[in-house]
């Protein structure tokens, strides 16, 4: 665990307008990064999913258990995967008080847990292959009860009522986008103020913003970024309107591990680091400033 002056630095952050973002980061490593580029807070091992909390806390997928830990790295909360499963990806806070979490494996669901780590709510979910690893990506609830799940390899996102009903299906193998050549695998579905839904395609290596018929209305790949898109998994919409991409298997030295782009596809903001493999991001500051309450991801 580090203070922010004590902790190493990671990284290098690039924005010729001045941009410095603070931000959690999982995948490879689980850790804050400050504007400085030190390390303000890590703990062991991989993870998928992560928020900073309200309280300060950091709630992070990791070791296929959801967990809650402080900054002085106290664990005050864990759900551990169910046995029947085999991976546990998506995790977040609901404005309640519990903690919604994706299964994956035999018996893929969508669970609410309270903080008393009972399950009160076990959503059933439908993806469209029996491959545990490929059944689901970063899931999320809406507003009005139901849930948007990507679901790789059925080219869609889906939105279930609590019940387990498809309700709506948005479709990422369209002609427009490449088919099911481009493997435009879904990871993540963030609803947007405007009610599209932000969704990066993987493989596709781009970032498409779908209208809620499932029209596409904006997208960005690495025809318009010099090619740093490399395996696209988390992401970010800022207050600004900017889009924050996490490119998960991006190798070459010269390309960002996450980057920043406008709505014109202008690259603003990059953070490169060699060792780091970024699976989701969770900027938290711009400059001094918290961004998080007008943020969404």
């Amino acid at each position: 665990m580090y203070a922010q002056a004590d902790g190493p630095t990671l990284g290098t952050q690039k924005s010729e307008s001045g941009i410095r973002h603070s931000f959690l980061v999982t995948g490879s490593i689980t850790a804050i990064i400050g504007e400085d580029n030190r390390v303000q807070w890590q703990v062991p091992g991989r993870s998928r999913d992560g928020f900073v909390l309200p309280n300060g806390n950091v709630l992070v997928s990791i070791e296929n258990s959801a967990r809650e830990y402080t900054r002085d790295g106290e664990l005050v909360f864990q759900y551990k995967l169910d046995p029947v499963n085999k991976e546990l990806g998506t995790v977040v806070r609901l404005q309640g008080g519990n903690t919604m979490v994706v299964e994956r494996g035999a018996k893929p669901r969508i669970l609410e847990i309270t903080p008393a780590g009972e399950i009160a709510v076990d959503v059933p979910l439908q993806p469209d292959t029996n491959n545990a690893h490929m059944q689901t990506r970063m899931a999320r609830k809406l507003p009005n009860g139901d849930y948007l799940v990507p679901h790789l390899l059925g080219f869609a996102v889906k939105q279930y009522d609590p019940q387990g009903n498809v309700k709506r299906t948005i479709k990422t193998d369209l002609a427009e986008l490449g088919g099911r050549a481009e493997e435009n695998w879904p990871f993540t579905a963030i609803l947007l103020k405007s009610n599209n839904i932000l969704v990066n395609l993987t493989h596709g290596n781009k970032t498409v913003e779908f209208d809620p018929t499932g029209k596409v209305v904006w997208r960005v790949d690495n025809s318009h970024v010099a090619g740093r898109f490399d395996d696209p998994c988390g992401a970010q919409r800022l207050g600004n309107g900017n889009t924050v991409i996490c490119s998960y298997h991006q190798q070459a030295p010269d390309k960002p591990r996450a980057f920043e782009i406008t709505r014109e596809k202008q690259v603003v903001w990059e953070f490169l680091s060699p060792s780091v493999s970024l699976h989701e991001i969770h900027v938290l500051t711009t400059n001094g400033k918290s961004i998080i309450a007008s943020s969404r991801k």
